[in-house]
């Protein structure tokens, strides 16, 4: 059963996010012209990391209530927030940077792109150079190859995508740290479960 606390913030991570959208969403252009198309271009960003947090709040409450459905959720969310965001990525940043710059074409569009995956990318980093850190207090020095080994690897993602070969070394890189990681901290596949006195 939730807590008090729990239930406030499952209410607000089920409520905010489509409150935040719509409130943005009272400012977008009925139509995309050339005077409305910054605006229509810079919404779209702002919008980029919020779609996603729709998903989060049915995924909450269906497995507080039962875990098999908090996983089709999960995976129902996971798929919305991958294909939605193609949506805004596409109709929205890219039409409007399209239409407002005329002249720019693919470099606009690649530009944009760029800049983006730059903090998609830089937040990636970040998460797991966080779950490396939590991994490295329950077991020690041991997961610091592995640690290495994936934040190398997740910075070559970001500075290589997936082009071959470094992006593809990256990704090896990545998988092969976690692996390690995981394995040091007897979490990987094979390994039990700590027992729970």
């Amino acid at each position: 059963m939730e807590t008090t606390r729990t239930s406030t913030r499952t209410a607000i991570a089920v409520l905010a996010p489509p409150v935040v959208i719509g409130l943005v969403g009272l400012t977008h252009p009925a139509h995309l012209t050339q005077d409305a198309s910054a605006w229509w271009r810079d919404l779209h960003i702002v919008l980029l990391p919020l779609f996603p947090l729709l998903a989060v709040g049915p995924w909450l409450v269906a497995r507080s209530i039962e875990p098999v459905y908090g996983r089709i959720t999960l995976v129902l969310a996971y798929v919305y927030a991958c294909f939605y965001s193609a949506l805004d990525v596409l109709a929205g940043i890219a039409a409007g940077a399209l239409k407002y710059d005329r002249e720019g074409g693919l470099a606009t569009v690649f530009g944009y792109a760029s800049d983006l995956g730059q903090i998609g990318s830089i937040a990636y980093i970040g998460a797991t150079a966080a779950a490396a850190g939590c991994l490295l207090r329950v077991a020690g020095a041991w997961v610091l190859p592995g640690a290495a080994l994936a934040l190398l690897g997740a910075y070559g993602f970001m500075e290589n995508h997936v082009y071959p070969p470094w992006g593809v070394l990256s990704m090896l890189a990545i998988a092969v740290g976690w692996a390690l990681m995981l394995t040091a901290a007897g979490r990987g596949p094979g390994a039990r479960a700590p027992s729970r006195s």
